[in-house]
């Protein structure tokens, strides 16, 4: 027997950008409800993780004194260990206590300060994952040395995943739920075709398409430098930190596309490889297994580097991605 699924799309504002969701329903659906539970979902992750509102729970976590113990909730606590995580993984690529940098170098709410960043250029740099200790049992964090936590780099991924338990909480089989750059899917569409997903041309001044995903029960992220960046004299630099050299990473790499089981991995993954270049960020893909697509700017134009089995075709051709 077949089932009769509607297509229905939703969406809302956040976190300076918007979430969507296209998914199938049924007739009985409580549209509302369902409406109301994805936006609470991404705004419980915004009110926790932000680093623009001073009152939430990650910028607490940032003012309080080394040495204290801060209650945290179970959603930062969870990001906070995976984040830590992709950071032991990547050898410190992917470092969730760049904050600092980040607003030194004019991704907060002022413009870049050449004092600020010499400055902190000049200090040595705690390691996070020594510094920021997890007491998970009873839910409480403490930092051991001055940091600036910044969860720009994984919030997001963690977001669609939130939305897509809502999903799947509401019986739903079938959707697609977005965030910025950040996408899950589940099923297949309520037409029965593969949601088909847009690997964006890394591309300063247009939104247009590089090749294309089918994607199946999987999840997608892209971290690159075109869409967030602040000029600085004749450069645009990325809003991509690399704790190495204390500023943005340099432009070989344009985007990194990396599909995973859940977004938060995706989206942490993404940012880790694009931080180590297309040489060691595609040995590092290939260690954790997984399936990616470097994007490096070349002397005539974009040259795509694909890592896994997904990718190993002309990227300009659907590439479906296996339940």
């Amino acid at each position: 027997m077949s089932i009769d699924l509607h297509a229905q799309k939703l969406s809302g504002p956040t976190m300076g950008t918007e979430w969507r969701a296209e998914i199938g329903v049924l007739a009985n659906t409580d549209m509302a409800a369902l409406e109301k539970a994805l936006a609470d979902a991404v705004a419980l992750v915004d009110n926790q993780m932000s680093s623009w509102k001073p009152e939430s729970d990650l910028m607490r976590l940032n003012a309080a004194p080394l040495g204290e113990w801060v209650e945290t909730p179970p959603e930062l606590m969870q990001v906070l260990a995976r984040g830590l995580e992709i950071g032991r993984l990547s050898g410190g690529a992917f470092d969730i206590g760049l904050g600092d940098l980040i607003t030194a170098w004019g991704f907060g709410s002022t413009p870049p300060n050449e004092a600020d960043i010499r400055a902190k250029l000049s200090q040595p740099r705690p390691d996070t994952v020594e510094a920021l200790e997890l007491d998970q049992a009873n839910a409480r964090a403490r930092k051991h040395a001055p940091l600036a936590l910044d969860l720009s780099g994984i919030a997001k991924g963690y977001g669609v995943d939130r939305m897509m338990q809502i999903c799947e909480n509401f019986g739903l089989g079938s959707a697609l739920v977005v965030l910025d750059g950040e996408v899950r899917s589940k099923g297949v569409q309520p037409n029965g075709k593969p949601w088909a997903v847009a690997i964006e041309k890394p591309d300063y001044t247009a939104r247009t398409p590089f090749s294309m995903l089918e994607l199946h029960d999987a999840a997608v992220a892209t971290s690159g430098d075109y869409r967030h960046w602040v000029q600085v004299g004749q450069s645009r630099l990325s809003h991509s930190m690399d704790r190495q050299k204390g500023g943005p990473v340099q432009p070989e790499i344009a985007s990194v596309t990396v599909v995973a089981a859940d977004c938060m991995t995706a989206d942490a993954m993404a940012t880790a490889i694009l931080v180590q270049g297309v040489k060691n960020g595609s040995a590092f893909a290939r260690n954790q297994r997984l399936d990616c697509l470097i994007l490096e700017r070349g002397v005539d134009g974009i040259v795509p580097h694909g890592v896994g089995t997904l990718f190993s075709r002309p990227p300009n051709k659907p590439a479906p991605v296996p339940a």
